[in-house]
């Protein structure tokens, strides 16, 4: 669960990140990316190398984001798995397991840029950001969190003259994820269910279920 709350708080930060003091060209693609940004889609490719250098895990699927804090991300090979942040908590469906993990998603929101997909302002106070020059055919941006303690060390967003094109990161173990983005679509309307997330019928659930209420009988 916390590889795919990494992925989840480091995606959303190419909603979030245009108010950030750095200037220079990887600010300003990221600006035009940004501003006005409310919903996204795309398709994601990623890959998992560990400290020493081994790549262990190859994986690609969609994803979504719709401000101001759901998100849903679909991974479709080489296996099934599915994360929903609906605003009040972050599901993880595991297919193969038949099993649905939920949490709480204040919970594993602080110091995030998930809080912040509409108050732009907020990203000055919680990451450092520097241009990083370009290489690999992109222009790039470094945000580090200035949190006591951070779900990364550091996230590298990369762009072309169409916006976000990949974006990197390193959690405090030293394994770096790598995911490429393609097929941007913006502002576009996104159905409601996509956030809605269900259990399927016969898995088993564990975590912090919401709590559901019933009205009393009237005599």
């Amino acid at each position: 669960m916390k590889r795919f709350m990494l992925v989840l708080s480091a995606a959303v930060l190419l909603l979030s990140a245009a108010a950030q003091a750095a200037t220079g060209p990887a600010r300003a693609r990221l600006d035009a990316f940004a501003t006005g940004l409310h919903s996204l889609t795309g398709n994601f490719s990623q890959t998992l190398t560990d400290i020493n250098g081994s790549t262990s895990k190859n994986s690609s699927g969609t994803l979504a984001l719709q401000a101001p804090r759901q998100f849903r991300w679909d991974t479709v090979k080489p296996y099934q798995q599915t994360i929903v942040a609906d605003g009040s908590r972050v599901w993880l469906y595991d297919p193969e397991l038949e099993q649905v993990t939920v949490r709480i998603q204040s919970s594993e929101e602080s110091h995030s840029p998930l809080t912040v997909l509409t108050d732009l302002k907020q990203m000055d106070r919680d990451f450092k950001v520097v241009e990083q020059g370009e290489h690999d055919g992109l222009v790039w941006l470094r945000l580090s969190s200035t949190a006591k303690d951070p779900q990364f060390d550091y996230a590298d967003l990369g762009f072309d003259a169409d916006g976000l094109a990949r974006m990197t990161f390193r959690d405090q173990l030293g394994s770096t994820t790598d995911i490429r983005f393609s097929h941007w679509q913006r502002n576009a309307p996104i159905p409601p269910a996509t956030f809605n997330f269900v259990p399927p019928k016969g898995a088993d659930v564990i975590g912090d279920l919401p709590v559901i209420t019933t009205q009393p009988l009237k005599d």
